[in-house]
């Protein structure tokens, strides 16, 4: 019987699904820039108008495993009214949705920080929005913020991460309220 060689087969590699969290970001990304950008083009003309040159300003910021990134957000200050104005309504954060999209950042996790004595935070992206956002805010003291990034850090699943953007709005509403 004649034998014949046969070249190995090249493997074929199946592209893994992105988890479920990256496309929870993604979609909510997506979805909140298309709703968002007529009032955030109104903002950032406004702020233009009101206070001249750049509007937008990025800010280091230490991300996953430290790597560092620039957080986008509107330039408030010395806008005088407009920049509160901005601000109450929460417009001044929208950019950074450029930031999720470009998977520096994800909705949900701990502030993100110029730099952090707290490395537990470098193990989960830096969120718009977090435990302590939803959890009484400004009723909250600050020794406790770094407790509940570490607990969310710890326990974070999608089920939180999806609770936790239900309870922002309410929250965000409750901060604007005198």
């Amino acid at each position: 019987m004649p034998l014949t060689l046969t070249a190995p087969r090249p493997r074929l590699r199946v592209p893994t699904a992105p988890p479920a969290k990256r496309v929870v970001d993604l979609a909510g990304a997506v979805l909140l820039l298309a709703v968002a950008a007529v009032p955030l083009a109104l903002a950032a003309a406004l702020l233009y108008v009101t206070q001249g040159g750049r509007v937008l300003v990025r800010e280091p910021a230490a991300g996953l495993a430290g790597r560092p990134f620039l957080v986008r957000r509107l330039r408030t200050d010395g806008a005088g009214g407009a920049g509160e104005a901005v601000e109450r309504c929460a417009l001044d954060a929208l950019p950074q949705l450029i930031n999720v999209l470009r998977g520096e950042m994800s909705l949900v996790g701990p502030r993100p920080e110029p730099r952090t004595d707290r490395p537990e935070r470098l193990l989960v992206r830096p969120g718009m929005t977090g435990l302590w956002q939803v959890s009484a805010r400004s009723d909250l003291p600050w020794e406790e913020m770094p407790l509940l990034d570490l607990h969310y850090v710890e326990n974070h699943w999608l089920g939180m991460d999806l609770a936790i953007l239900a309870q922002t709005p309410r929250a965000a509403y409750r901060h604007r309220q005198p």
